[in-house]
This record gives structure tokens, sequence and C-alpha cells, in this order.
């Protein structure tokens, strides 16, 4: 089988435990517009790779990932879009004893029975969600966010699989109003969350968009510095 893969990297320290080989898997139905990898979103584009390639190029480094208690992360993109792939490779991942993390945005069907396929395989879910709210969600990232909950309460709280909660901070935006008490509050309803990540908005990625033809819609936006991100982590951790 074939998968759509972006790019890979081979050596990371922030997508999960350890040092970890990361693999951006094209095609995202997602249009945030805070995405800093816009040029993942076709699902036409990207490089074809068998699973049997791409584990050999991961076996290459597996006494780096092995020593260091690391392993694969698949991102994207949104790697749930290409599930049988990531099927048929967490299984060939899984003969050879590697940790495996799937970073997602949740927006898949979690009644779809591939699902829990795929959970057999996975170690930990880097589990993104974009806005609390349904209808900031769809204004943030042009879809409703009732699958992407409801498929995170399907992995923690049915399959039990560990989830490290991601959350973006945009001042006035995923803050807005009562979000970050929704936050709260939900979270505390899953039953295998390790840890909640805030990560920093930023716009490292903006001169993609510029390059794609595509209008940044978020200007002037406040920079959050480590305090903040530090403050938003206490409120929602305490």
């Amino acid at each position: 089988m074939l998968g759509r893969i972006h790019s890979l990297e081979s050596f990371s320290t922030v997508d999960g435990p350890g040092i970890r080989y990361v693999v951006f898997m094209q095609g995202c139905n997602l249009r945030c517009k805070f995405c800093h990898n816009p040029d993942t979103w076709s699902s036409s584009c990207g490089n074809l790779m068998s699973s049997d390639e791409l584990l050999e190029k991961i076996l290459s480094v597996k006494e780096y990932l092995f020593n260091s208690n690391g392993g694969v992360t698949f991102t994207g993109g949104e790697p749930l879009l290409q599930i049988d792939f990531l099927i048929e490779i967490c299984s060939k991942l899984k003969e050879h004893g590697i940790h495996i993390a799937i970073d997602t945005a949740g927006d898949f069907d979690y009644s779809n029975e591939k699902i829990d396929k795929l959970c057999e395989y996975v170690d930990l879910f880097l589990y993104d969600i974009k806005h609390i709210d349904n209808i900031e969600h769809k204004n943030l990232t042009g879809v409703f966010n009732r699958n992407i909950l409801s498929l995170a309460e399907h992995i923690s709280n049915v399959k039990k699989i560990p989830m490290w909660i991601r959350i973006v901070y945009i001042p006035g935006i995923t803050d807005k109003g009562d979000s970050l008490d929704r936050y709260k509050k939900f979270i505390s309803t899953l039953k295998s969350v390790e840890k909640i990540e805030i990560l920093p908005y930023h716009e490292m990625g903006k001169y993609k968009w510029k390059e794609l033809g595509l209008k940044y819609e978020l200007e002037n936006i406040k920079i959050p510095d480590d305090a903040d991100c530090k403050r938003i982590h206490d409120y929602l951790t305490n």
C-alpha cells in the first residue's frame, strides 16, 4: 500500500517522548487560519511511498529512537485521512517494538471501526483541540468540532490510549469568553490524559500562505511568550 508523504524528519524532540522520527502525512480537511503547513492541505500532492520503504527509513535510525525512549510520530496534514496506510505501517513498526504516536486534529468519525484497529498499535495520541466552542472552531478551522470531541472521548475513555492534549494559544481567540473554563471541564472528562501542552501561536508559516497565493487572515495577533503560555497551562491544570 502507498501513502502520500509530505516530508520526513529524523530527529525531533517536540513531537512526543524522547527522540522522534516524524512522518508528515499529506492531506488535511481543516483550514486552520493559523496553520504553519498549508502546503500539507492538498491530498493530491506529496511523495508516494510504500509502507516497506518507510519502514526501512525508520529502522535505519531505530537505535537513536530506542536509546532515547523515543519512537515515531505521524502528523500532517491529518494522518487519519490515510488510516489504511497508517494501520499497515503501524502494524509493521509494532513488530519491531517501536513506540508510535499519532498527532491528530481528530476530524474523523469515531464510529469507524478502523479507528479501533489503529488503536491496537498506537501508544500515544497527541490530540489537537483547535477550539472548544463548536462555532468558534468552525470560524477558525472551517469545520465543526463535534466529531473531534467525540473521537477524543472514544480514544481516551473507551480505548484508554494515553493522550496529550495540545492547544494552540491564540490570544483573543482560543481564550475568548468562557473558553478556558470549557476546555478545563471537557479535559476533566477524559480518563487517559497524561499531559496538557500549550503551544504559542506564531507566524512562522505566514510566508507559505503568500507563496501559495492565500490570504493570511490572522493579523495583529499578539505573539504569546512563555509566561503567557504558563499562565494558561496553570489555569487548565490546577
